[in-house]
């Protein structure tokens, strides 16, 4: 509309009754929801604009397409907006991309998240992934002072999955042998006493001192005090390293002992766990592939790291160096 066409309209605005107001207003909020989104998206990204070919910063203004500004690099005279390169490009709706940032804040399953936003439910399930993807990286770089570490298990599960290599159970199910084995996915988690954590899905299995070095030990402080229980790995894993470890005896009924001025134990990891496997009952299962995913999204709710839709989001767009 045109600034004199858009004057003559805006001046009739006060002769509205009440029902016409609420209708033009009813017809504005999904637009007011869009020009929040797209600037925010311009507010994350513009420090950091470059190309997503080549890297670089120099590039000009070359019209719009899908509501976002497009850009032409001046080296290699790629166009790109925003998005591209992040995992929310090529999404629609983007006017519900808050509304949905504050459902994954509340935790709600597939269906009554895209109830509530009004999108179909492969839809929410799509955004739910895109939206984790940089949220499951975006950790402490390193856990310091007394480091608790311990695993958890849960039956592997192939949900949504057309070919299983298994037989299917009824309704989850559980597994076929006694304690720890293939059939249940190992969860690493280190967590220290300032509240910074690391997790990581190590496999299916017990835990070996390998995969203590891959998911554990670039997180770890060298001077860090780690405390675990009286797992082989972990003694292993600390003796090659020279990380100095304490041990408590849980199968022996030893939950706590004292070091000096020092309480050792894995209370504080272990109701983590406890935590993160209440949580996760509300989804009624969760296929392995996406555990990552879950991990970081627990990470983010666990002492409010994530407290609006606006923060969400800007993770969710931005592009982490990983």
């Amino acid at each position: 509309m045109k600034a004199p066409g858009f004057k003559g309209w805006f001046a009739k605005l006060p002769s509205l009754n009440q029902p016409q107001r609420q209708q033009a207003l009813d017809a504005l909020h999904p637009t007011a929801g869009l020009d929040q989104v797209v600037a925010l998206i311009d507010e994350v990204r513009a420090p950091g604009r470059c190309c997503p070919r080549c890297g670089n910063a120099h590039c000009y203004r070359h019209g719009f397409a899908n509501d976002l500004q497009r850009y032409r690099c001046c080296a290699c005279g790629r166009t790109f907006n925003d998005l591209t390169g992040t995992p929310l490009a090529r999404l629609r709706h983007k006017a519900k991309w808050l509304a949905y940032s504050q459902v994954l804040l509340d935790s709600l399953p597939v269906r009554k998240g895209a109830n509530r936003v009004g999108v179909h439910r492969n839809t929410a399930f799509r955004w739910r992934h895109r939206f984790l993807h940089w949220i499951k990286l975006d950790r402490p770089a390193a856990l310091n002072g007394i480091v608790e570490a311990d695993e958890t298990f849960l039956l592997e599960s192939q949900k949504g999955s057309r070919t299983l290599d298994r037989p299917p159970r009824r309704r989850g199910g559980c597994a076929a042998r006694r304690g720890i084995s293939s059939e249940l996915d190992c969860i690493l988690v280190g967590r220290d006493r300032e509240g910074r954590t690391v997790d990581a899905v190590t496999g299916r299995g017990a835990l070996t001192a390998a995969q203590l070095e891959r998911d554990l030990l670039p997180s770890l402080d060298r001077q860090a005090l780690l405390v675990s229980d009286s797992h082989a790995a972990y003694r292993a894993f600390a003796r090659k390293h020279r990380i100095t470890h304490e041990m408590v005896n849980l199968p022996a009924g030893v939950r706590a002992k004292r070091l000096g001025n020092l309480a050792i134990h894995v209370q504080n990891v272990n109701a983590y766990h406890q935590r993160f496997k209440t949580w996760l009952q509300g989804f009624r299962g969760v296929a392995s592939r996406y555990l990552p995913n879950y991990l970081g999204w627990r990470w983010a709710l666990d002492g409010e790291r994530i407290t609006s839709p606006e923060q969400l989001l800007s993770i969710a767009i931005s592009v982490i160096n990983r």
